[in-house]
C-alpha cells in the first residue's frame, strides 16, 4: 500500500540514558566492564588521545561523541558477549557479574519504573515505541530486549524499536570509527523524522522523551514532547515551550518516598488538632500530594505521573 493510502499512526520515541536508565551511562557501564575483562589496554587510550587531539578543534560536541577510539580492535559482538553484566533483569547474571560489580566493573542497569509505565501506557494505545539514543547501537539494542522482556512481565506483548550509534567494523572488530553520524542533538530530530517517514507516522501526534539539552532537538521534532528528569538547560526550555516535566525515580527512592510518606502520616496522626481544625505540627490543614500523583511543583511546571486503574497514561494536570 501506498504511503500515502496508509493510515498515519503513532509513536512513542525515548531517549535512553537518564531518561530511561538512571546513571552511569550505559556505554561507561560497558567501558568498566571491558576494562575489567582486560578487552581495553593502553593501545586503545593512545588511540582514543590521538583521535581526541584531532577532533579538539572541531569543539566540545565533537569530541563527546565522535571518539570512540577506546573500542579499537574491541570484538564487535562484545556487548551481547556481557549482557549478562550490563542488565540486571537478565537471567544470565550470575557469579561473574556479581564479582565485576563488587569491583567496579559493572552494576546491572535497571529501568525507572515510571518509565515502564510510560511504555506500557503507550503500548496499549497501540503506539510503536522506538529508543533513538546516541549509545551503541549494540547496547541500545541490548536495553530493547530487555524492555520486551519487562513489558511481556506487565502483559504488553510488544517489540521495542532501536535507532542508536553505529560503528564500524572490519574482520569482526571495531575500528574505533563512526560508520556514520554520531546520533546526538540535531542528528537525533533527524533520525525521528527519517523512520517517520519510512514508517508512516504522524509526527504531530507522536510523542517524544528526553532528559538533557541536547535532547531538545528530538523534542521540538514530535507534537507531543516531555521533559524527563531534564538537565537545568532543557528545564528552562521546557518551562518556555510549555512542554510538561516528569520526574521518574528509581525503584529504590521510590521505596524510600513511600516510606517517608508512611513515617510522616503516623506522626501527624500524633500531633494533637488545635482549634480550626488544622495540624499543630502542619500550620493548618493541608493535603500532601501522594507518591506517583501528578502534581505541580511550586513555581516549577514539574509533573508526576498519575495512576488510573494501574496505567501511567492518566490524566495530567500541569498549570
Amino acid at each position: 500500500m501506498s504511503l500515502l493510502l496508509r493510515p498515519l499512526r503513532s509513536a512513542a520515541f525515548f531517549d535512553l540514558d537518564g531518561t530511561l536508565l538512571p546513571g552511569p551511562a550505559l556505554e561507561m557501564r560497558f567501558y568498566r566492564v571491558l576494562r575489567y575483562r582486560g578487552e581495553i589496554g593502553a593501545r586503545q587510550m593512545l588511540s582514543w588521545l590521538a583521535e581526541a587531539a584531532r577532533l579538539a578543534p572541531r569543539g566540545m560536541f565533537a569530541l563527546r561523541h565522535g571518539n570512540k577510539m577506546y573500542l579499537r580492535g574491541v570484538r564487535a559482538d562484545a556487548a551481547t558477549a556481557f549482557r549478562g553484566m550490563l542488565f540486571q533483569a537478565n537471567p544470565e547474571c550470575g557469579e561473574e557479574a556479581g564479582r565485576a560489580s563488587r569491583a567496579g566493573a559493572a552494576a546491572g542497569a535497571t529501568f525507572f519504573p515510571a518509565g515502564l509505565e510510560r511504555m506500557v501506557w503507550h503500548a496499549r494505545q497501540g503506539h510503536a515505541l522506538v529508543l533513538v539514543s546516541g549509545t551503541l547501537q549494540p547496547l541500545a539494542m541490548l536495553a530493547a530486549r530487555a524492555l520486551d522482556a519487562e513489558l511481556r512481565a506487565r502483559g504488553c506483548a510488544t517489540m521495542v524499536h532501536v535507532r542508536g550509534t553505529r560503528l564500524e567494523e572490519a574482520g569482526g572488530r571495531w575500528t574505533g570509527r563512526l560508520a556514520d553520524e554520531a546520533l546526538a542533538g540535531a542528528a537525533k530530530a533527524r533520525a525521528v523524522q527519517g523512520i517517520a517517514e519510512r514508517e508512516g507516522y504522524a509526527l504531530e501526534e507522536c510523542y517524544a522523551y528526553g532528559n538533557s539539552s541536547e535532547d531538545r532537538w528530538m523534542l521540538e521534532a514530535v507534537g507531543r514532547p516531555v521533559a524527563v528528569n531534564p538537565a537545568r538547560k532543557l528545564a528552562l526550555r521546557a518551562r518556555r515551550e510549555g512542554w510538561p516535566i516528569l520526574r521518574w525515580e528509581r525503584e529504590a527512592e521510590r521505596r524510600r518516598g513511600g516510606e517517608a510518606a508512611g513515617q510522616s502520616e503516623r506522626t501527624m496522626r500524633r500531633v494533637p488538632k488545635r482549634a480550626g481544625g488544622g495540624d499543630a505540627a502542619a500550620g493548618g490543614p493541608r493535603s500532601a500530594p501522594t507518591e506517583g500523583s501528578l502534581v505541580r511543583e511550586a513555581g516549577q511546571g514539574v509533573c508526576r505521573e498519575k495512576r488510573e486503574g494501574g496505567r501511567a497514561g492518566g490524566s495530567r494536570t500541569c498549570e
